[in-house]
């Protein structure tokens, strides 16, 4: 995902969970993984009634009323695993054997009241604010509150379980509250606002840019506000968070709980993998007492290649439907409702800072500015990608045509068309992507990706079987390289959580339990500088697991990410990693993704998981005259997302708006292509509605595949796509710089001016006159 959903300074979270939906040029037929891990602090139980009046209802909770009471919530500090030192764990790593939900409350009461107090300190020194006593003070603030925090964010998403749901109900308005009142401490801002007013005399452009960052973050959280304003700003984000949170929850248990029972004659037309997947699923789901030989889920791992391969149109019809119906399957967790109430807080909300709508106070912050830059690129491509949709889907209804399928009066239906595609595919292309996936096992996509970081940056990855972590699938590495001063320095460690299960929210993301630092307290030891980082995706597990193009190209950009965080290099953690701009932070993970495609990657680690033979030149050959196969189709589904997202978030009024009407007129209007929907549609658009940093924003992967594009030529240019300088450059100015740099910045120093278009509408085979031809007419 993901993405990205910021967890904010405020609460002295330095780093977070990306919503990381890989760039959806890349596929073919196949669509990508959803990036849906909300950074879980937003994420919580549904609730069964919500208030009317977001600034004088309490959150409820969950539909059996729970709540924390004395005896789930440990107090006794002494015994809390989360607020020891942890230097009994290797690399200080979080104890996650000794860790309970039950620890989370009191930990964080702790964390609050001691950031709180970090912060007055800053507010009470009587010496002039200066850039150490204040900037530097504040960027150190709240360790123990970002500890705990990264810890209770990646659980809630990694390891849900149902007490610890009860748990993060009742915590996220809470540190809702906090988050705001760190923002409006009486004489906070005043004082970084003294250093602001005088940061030309600062030492170092990093210090000035911190200061800016700062001084725009208070601002944009209602540190200018006057009391009543600020008091009415608190409810409003308190209310956002309860509502983010019911919302994930909600599509979360949708997920966990809606499972379609499949026989073996469903399962006709799929790969042995996914019947492989269906059985493990149906076996963990208690298929053995339920009588239930093969399940399919809600996890897009599964759906996707079942609409690919299936043959049964009626299995597919069902199986379309629920998945697609995410968010409203049980009328007790309809998600339609909480969206609403959501646009017209965010709508209060921008009119609080002075903007017409919310769009407008999105864009301020970001590298697009206003919604009309966005909306220019969204258009330029939506028009090319629905001449080539169109296409797409005249060559499957001529190919049912061929083969006398009769799809009835309404024709090919949005159930049909991976199917079809998959069909034309091989027929044009002699190309059947399952012949791939022997080739592209788990084990050795993860041993491509690591060996492309090694050649690119040097890093070497060394596993740790002998260290556990909270599930015995997840894996943890040591991240090394060799540098002139140490032959052998730890850059990061990285944990890697790649299985769908219980308890784990769907799609693949990256998020981190500690970013990267030069600004360490001194009470803490030098390895708490040392980021440590995740990568979580949702394969569905079988015996041995094999990816699809489509799933290998996740775990690379979901590593793509993770060299965003491991890289980082910036002095202060409120500017390092993933901390930029939402439409930069996609830039290093979808530029990953490039060197999958790579022929020489796939022949040396593309090899076959039974025999070991290399994958063949032949299919590799078929693979690449088919690459831009069904790209109108996969650009359609992204870009009619991020064209609903900007619209519906440029509305100044939401009075008796009713969200499913304005999803079909909308789409209507646009001319969305026959037999395509949404590939997020509105009720389960965790991106939108269970964060809000890619609310107005979910343009931000179109917006960065013309950087990734821009600067993966600038390799192929070189004619080696290891060229070590290129990837000098690479690391410097794309993963190891944050936001020390204005993003902008950041790439003309990598490129040497500003990004061309031409790259990204070139890879996705979208260069043609025939839209222009249109528009004249």
């Amino acid at each position: 995902p993901i993405s990205t959903s910021y967890l904010l300074r405020s609460i002295c979270i330095t780093s977070f969970n990306i919503i990381a939906t890989r760039s959806f040029a890349l596929h073919r037929t196949k669509s990508l993984l959803t990036r849906a891990a909300i950074p879980a602090l937003l994420t919580s139980q549904p609730i069964t009634s919500r208030p009317q009046s977001f600034s004088t209802t309490k959150t409820r909770m969950s539909t059996t009323d729970a709540t924390i009471t004395d005896e789930t919530k440990i107090r006794d500090n002494d015994s809390n695993p989360l607020l020891a030192t942890w230097s009994d764990q290797p690399f200080h790593l979080p104890p996650f054997s000794l860790i309970k939900p039950s620890h989370f409350a009191s930990a964080f009461d702790a964390a609050m009241t001691e950031h709180t107090a970090e912060l007055q300190s800053i507010v009470d020194n009587p010496d002039t604010p200066t850039f150490e006593n204040t900037i530097a003070a504040y960027d150190r603030a709240g360790s123990l509150l970002t500890r705990v925090a990264l810890v209770f964010s990646n659980m809630c998403s990694s390891l849900n379980t149902d007490e610890l749901k009860v748990v993060q109900t009742e915590m996220t308005p809470v540190l809702s509250r906090h988050r705001s009142s760190t923002y409006t401490l009486p004489g906070l801002f005043e004082k970084i606002e003294a250093v602001h007013n005088d940061r030309e005399s600062l030492d170092t452009p990093e210090q000035v840019r911190l200061v800016e960052r700062l001084h725009l973050n208070f601002q944009r959280q209602g540190a200018s506000f006057d009391a009543a304003a600020r008091e009415e700003y608190a409810d409003l984000k308190a209310r956002l968070a309860a509502l983010m949170t019911e919302f994930a929850q909600n599509v979360m248990k949708d997920e966990e709980e809606y499972e379609i029972a499949l026989t073996k004659d469903n399962l006709a037309g799929c790969p042995a993998s996914l019947i492989s997947a269906a059985r493990e699923a149906a076996v963990e789901r208690g298929g053995g007492e339920t009588g239930k030989e093969y399940v399919m889920t809600l996890s897009r791992s599964m759906v996707e290649p079942y609409l690919t391969y299936a043959t049964s149109r009626d299995k597919r019809e069902e199986v379309w439907r629920a998945w697609s119906a995410r968010g409203e399957l049980d009328p007790n967790r309809a998600n339609a409702p909480i969206a609403v109430e959501m646009l017209k807080l965010r709508q209060r909300q921008a009119v609080m800072h002075g903007c017409r709508t919310f769009a407008e106070y999105q864009c301020m912050d970001r590298m697009a500015k206003t919604p009309e830059a966005v909306m220019e690129l969204l258009e330029n491509v939506w028009e090319r990608a629905k001449i080539s949709a169109d296409k797409e889907r005249q060559a499957l209804e001529d190919y049912c045509k061929e083969m006398g399928d009769d799809l009835g009066e309404e024709g090919l239906q949005a159930w049909d068309w991976r199917y079809y595609a998959e069909k034309v595919r091989i027929a044009k292309y002699d190309f059947d992507e399952s012949e791939m996936m022997p080739y592209l096992s788990l084990e050795k996509v993860t041993d491509a990706v690591m060996g492309v970081s090694n050649k690119l940056f040097g890093l070497r990855y060394a596993k740790r079987d002998d260290i556990s972590s909270y599930h015995p699938t997840v894996a943890t590495y040591e991240v090394r390289e060799t540098t002139a001063e140490d032959p052998d320095k730890l850059v990061a460690l990285f944990i890697h959580d790649n299985f769908a299960r219980k308890y784990k929210s769907g799609g693949a993301w990256m998020s981190a339990y500690r970013s990267q630092t030069k600004n360490l307290p001194s009470t803490l030891d030098k390895v708490e500088a040392i980021p440590i980082i995740s990568n979580n995706n949702n394969f569905a597990k079988s015996s041995p697991t094999l990816l699809s193009f489509d799933d290998a190209t996740t775990l690379f950009h979901e590593m793509g990410h993770a060299h965003h965080g491991m890289l980082s290099s910036a002095t202060y953690s409120t500017l390092a990693g993933t901390n930029v701009l939402s439409d930069f932070v996609e830039l290093p993970s979808q530029l990953m993704e490039h060197w999958l495609r790579q022929p020489e990657v796939l022949k040396e680690y593309a090899t076959h998981y039974e025999t070991g033979e290399a994958i063949p030149d032949e299919l590799l050959e078929k693979w690449r005259r088919a690459n831009l196969f069904n790209e109108g189709f996969a650009t359609i589904e992204y870009t009619a997302c991020a064209l609903i997202d900007m619209l519906v978030h440029q509305l100044d009024s939401y009075d008796n708006f009713d969200l499913a009407a304005f999803e079909r007129e909308q789409l209507e209007r646009l001319g969305m292509p026959q037999g395509i929907i949404m590939r997020h549609r509105p009720t389960h658009f965790l991106h939108l509605f269970a964060s809000s940093s890619y609310a107005a924003g979910y343009y931000v992967y179109l917006w960065a595949e013309v950087l990734d594009a821009d600067a993966f030529a600038a390799f192929a240019e070189t004619g080696n796509v290891f060229d070590e300088n290129v990837a000098k450059k690479a690391r410097e100015f794309i993963y190891s710089s944050g936001n020390t740099v204005a993003p902008d910045e950041l790439f003309r120093k990598f490129r040497g001016r500003d990004p061309d278009i031409k790259f990204m509408l070139e890879k996705k085979g979208l260069l043609n006159d025939e839209v222009c031809e249109e528009k004249k007419e």
